[in-house]
């Protein structure tokens, strides 16, 4: 029996506001399926005593200072901008607030 049934991929569409077809709500409720199987695999890799890692290599990265530096003054960086107004930039009105 699958554990995700086209009623629940149904249910899911609707929450998310997704006008589905008859054959994507079978289609989904397939490959849904599948990926929890794939994920059920995984959690049954015995996996007791292994340290999570972020990547398969036990690797040291090393790291430059983290040090502030000015590159550009104000005057600078604003020096060929169309429009300036208190040391920023000028941009057009997006959001119409």
């Amino acid at each position: 029996m699958p554990e995700i049934s086209r009623d629940e991929v149904a249910h899911l569409a609707t929450l998310s506001r997704l006008a589905l077809s008859d054959e994507e709500l079978d289609q989904f409720a397939t490959q849904i399926e599948a990926i929890v199987g794939a994920v059920s695999k995984v959690q049954q890799v015995a996996a007791e005593g292994v340290e999570p890692m972020c990547h398969p290599h036990d690797i040291t990265t090393t790291m430059r200072e983290d040090v502030v530096e000015q590159i550009l003054t104000p005057e600078q960086a604003l020096d060929q901008a169309p429009a300036v107004e208190e040391q920023r930039f000028v941009v057009p009105q997006i959001l119409g607030e």
